[in-house]
């Protein structure tokens, strides 16, 4: 990977009250879509771990790009509300530094 514009990782973990998964994961979907959409995201992966956290791991094309794409207005205020709404514990955040990629894209159907 080249260094000159390191890539932006980070993984964000929740705990999310019973019952909302399925909110969680469609108000999720819609704004992840939209940051990839209309504020340059490279886009994010939602994991469900055995431990009962959810997981998702964005990528921008740098620190910089991330700041900018969030520091505007939400792309869907009800939607970010709807997925604040299920989190029950939001663990901070873990930034990545990108040193070697070899995953390959999710075709559609496979998430």
């Amino acid at each position: 990977m080249s260094n000159d514009n390191p890539a932006f990782c980070a993984i964000y973990r929740w705990r999310l009250h019973p019952g909302t998964e399925q909110t969680f994961v469609e108000a999720w979907s819609r704004v992840t879509q939209l940051l990839r959409a209309e504020r340059g995201s490279l886009g994010s992966r939602l994991h469900r771990g055995p431990d009962d956290l959810w997981y998702s791991y964005t990528q921008w094309p740098s620190a910089a790009a991330r700041a900018e794409g969030l520091a505007r207005e939400s792309v869907d205020v009800e939607a970010w509300a709807r997925m604040r709404a299920c989190i029950a514990e939001s663990l901070p955040e873990v930034i990545l530094e990108p040193v070697a990629d070899f995953l390959a894209p999710l075709r559609k159907g496979d998430a």
